[in-house]
């Protein structure tokens, strides 16, 4: 049977769910459309592996359950926004959990025992991006609808011009990185590979085995050298310093669950080099580790003796070091307080559209040497910067847009490394070897490198070539491929998209292939002449672009519509980023005020909609979802979506616009009368008592919220922060 199912996640999206989702369920109900949630939010992740310590209080393992559902051509799912868990906001979770009386078991730093091993394993299913790579059995499409888009022009926010003399630039390895050293193979056939370190003293360590791979598989192997990545930071430290500017880390520590956090780590210990020199033995035998932050660490520091010593250490060095970004400099929270505070996609595109500054410790604005470890992709921000820098900020009235293909299907590229990414425990050579015990790729290795490994399947490479004509076709937009032939694994990928497009009728269409810097510049040129481009990407520019572009455009990424069509046949809808739910849910319980805009949420229903409609024969579906579409478009031409201040609508009040606006345009459609005749009187009610029902919305703000929990919310105490209209909730369950 056909069935929505509409994600429970985390933070403002959940939060805005016990507002929005009974919306949903009320109209879907009267045109026969049936909408179920599952619960894949970080807590839920979290009890879903340990059902025998938790017994009657066991919970289902829904990630599991829709990973085989994205499978089928049945898949009609919706997913908002979920923690992609560092490590200190999953031991933050643990710790919630037990508190509420659930018995899992402590995150083991240091697994010693077998059961600790097993229970480690079972976290690290958890951490990181643990739920994208299950359900995204499809490419990304990606894209601003044309209703936020015209939005945007009619009321442009601000992109800040660079001043002429800004200092702020990007400091990229660009040698022994991930980049520079990646090696790349295609597979001639079905295989089974193994990955092994065999020391300079002659031991072989398997670091990975049974790793299965199909004919046509893409596999890289890359290291970053950490001897260099220690002088690159001790060098990028002293030009901030030189430079009198902040300086500040843009990493990737919750999707790169394994090599960005020890990246992370290595940035606080050149930082703080003394303090880890003097103290580095202590800190470590208490289980203070760099990679958590330098926010954990000075949490911890009350259980060592010399924990004052060494909290002055800390300060001494805050005061005498490069002046760092903050993130909160009013709570005193540094660029390296916490691994996941800072992540490259969103930070770096905030950067930009504030004119290149960050915040210092006092609050105020300065340009920033923005230091991006690995260079990948580091030179597509530095394009910007200096574009922008060149010809002024874009116009947000005249540019157009830059909707992006996204290669992800199946686990591809880097999202689907993190079983295969190691810190090199003793030097001497990784190799990744066949069934037959032939070296496919190896590396020289010492003791500390970072070493990883990726595969990227043929069939979502095709998928994504074909997805990339269809759009460009459907939207008469050039279609830009940001693969750099100089790259191993671009190289491999180049041979297989040439080979492809001939399969597809690409006559009269504009496709290229460029390397992603120049890709940017290209894409930037076209943008200020108010032309759009397709950028047609891997995963991991994937996730930057649909960030990048989309806050230079409409103001932030939560507004785009994307569509993941499936490759057994069913939709995936993804609703828009979280980077900012975590200060939305801290407003919240402070004053009852959020932010969230869900506007993600109201365009991803509408395809989930119409694939219902397909699916189940269900005309009604298709009504609501057409109405929907209008309704969205009478709330953005109304602007009301969340303000930026106590007094005026947040998301709460946006949900009740939007359930209006979607109401009246369900009674005065002419397509089905039975469901006009059914929302008729709704409609009435919520217009005569607009005033009444905004009024109840306002009166609650300004004072703190009690929602029973940050990680897993107490569902009574949530819907009552998250509904506190008696007569908007009446009138949804009496009509």
């Amino acid at each position: 049977m056909a069935k929505i199912i509409y994600t429970h996640t985390d933070e403002a999206p959940l939060l805005a769910t016990y507002s929005f989702l009974p919306i949903i369920s009320a109209y879907a109900a009267k045109a026969g459309v049936e909408v179920e949630t599952r619960d894949i939010s970080l807590a839920g992740r979290i009890l879903a592996q340990f059902p025998d310590e938790l017994g009657d209080k066991a919970v289902p393992d829904a990630l599991t359950e829709l990973g085989e559902l994205a499978k089928t051509p049945e898949a009609n799912i919706i997913k908002l926004p979920n923690i992609s868990a560092s490590i200190p906001q999953l031991k933050a979770a643990i710790k919630e959990l037990q508190a509420q009386g659930y018995a899992v078991p402590d995150y083991p730093e240091s697994p010693a025992t077998p059961q600790e091993r097993e229970i480690r394993a079972k976290y690290d299913k958890v951490k990181g991006s643990a739920v994208n790579p299950v359900l995204r059995e499809g490419n990304s499409d990606r894209r601003a609808p044309a209703s936020v888009k015209n939005y945007a022009k009619a009321h442009p926010h601000t992109n800040k011009p660079f001043d002429d003399a800004s200092k702020t630039t990007v400091a990229t390895m660009g040698a022994h990185d991930f980049k520079s050293n990646e090696k790349s193979v295609t597979l001639p056939a079905d295989d089974t590979l193994s990955i092994v370190l065999e020391t300079t003293a002659g031991e072989k360590v398997v670091l990975k085995e049974g790793l299965k791979v199909l004919e046509g598989e893409i596999v890289d192997a890359t290291r970053m050298s950490v001897a260099d990545l220690h002088a690159f930071l001790t060098n990028a430290l002293a030009t901030a310093k030189a430079e009198d500017v902040l300086f500040s880390v843009h990493l990737k520590a919750t999707m790169m669950k394994v090599s960005d956090p020890i990246i992370f780590g290595h940035v606080v210990k050149a930082y703080f080099a003394d303090v880890f020199e003097r103290y580095g033995a202590d800190l470590a035998a208490a289980g203070l580790s760099a990679n958590d932050g330098l926010g954990a660490i000075l949490a911890g520091l009350d259980t060592l003796e010399n924990g004052a010593h060494i909290k002055a250490a800390f300060d001494a060095a805050l005061a005498s070091g490069p002046r760092l970004s903050y993130v909160n400099s009013d709570k005193g929270i540094t660029n390296l307080h916490v691994p996941s505070d800072v992540i490259v996609d969103a930070s770096m595109p905030a950067l930009i559209r504030n004119g290149g500054k960050l915040w210092g410790a006092d609050g105020g604005e300065d340009d920033t040497l923005a230091v991006i470890p690995d260079s990948s992709y580091a030179g597509v921000y530095q394009t910007v910067i200096d574009d922008v820098k060149k010809n002024g900020p874009l116009d947000p009235a005249t540019i157009g847009s830059v909707p992006n293909v996204g290669l992800m299907a199946q686990a591809a590229e880097e999202y689907g490394s993190h079983d295969k990414t190691f810190e090199i425990p003793a030097a001497g050579t990784v190799r990744v070897l066949n069934a037959a015990g032939e070296t496919l790729l190896e590396h020289d290795v010492e003791a500390g490198d970072i070493w990883r490994a990726c595969q990227t399947k043929d069939i979502p490479v095709r998928d994504w070539v074909k997805l990339a004509v269809n759009r460009a076709r459907a939207s008469e937009t050039p279609a830009i491929f940001w693969l750099d032939e100089s790259r191993a694994h671009d190289a491999e990928l180049i041979k297989k998209v040439v080979a492809y497009l001939p399969e597809h009728d690409t006559e009269g269409l504009e496709i290229k292939i460029l390397t992603p810097e120049l890709a940017t510049a290209y894409s930037l040129e076209r943008m200020r002449r108010g032309e759009d481009t397709i950028s047609v990407t891997g995963n991991v520019l994937r996730d930057y672009n649909t960030d990048l572009f989309p806050i230079l455009e409409v103001g932030t990424s939560a507004k785009m519509l994307s569509v993941v069509p499936l490759i057994a046949g069913g939709g995936l809808f993804e609703t828009g980023a979280g980077g900012s739910a975590p200060k939305h849910v801290q407003q919240l319980v402070a004053e009852d005020y959020l932010r969230w805009d869900s506007l993600g949420e109201f365009f991803a229903l509408v395809p989930a909609l119409e694939k219902y409609a397909e699916q189940a024969g269900t005309p009604g579906a298709t009504v609501l979802a057409a109405a929907l579409d209008r309704a969205t478009g009478s709330f953005l031409e109304n602007d009301r979506s969340p303000g930026r201040k106590l007094g005026t609508i947040d998301n709460r009040g946006s949900h009740f616009y939007l359930a209006l606006y979607w109401a009246q345009e369900l009674a005065t459609q002419t397509e089905d009368a039975d469901l006009a005749a059914a929302f008729k009187p709704l409609a009435e009610s919520l217009a005569a008592n607009e005033e009444k029902i905004v009024g109840e919305l306002l009166a609650v703000q300004g004072k703190p919220a009690d929602i029973g929990g940050y990680y897993r919310p107490d569902d009574a105490k949530a819907s009552a922060v998250m509904r506190p209209s008696a007569t908007f909730n009446e009138a949804l369950a009496s009509f």
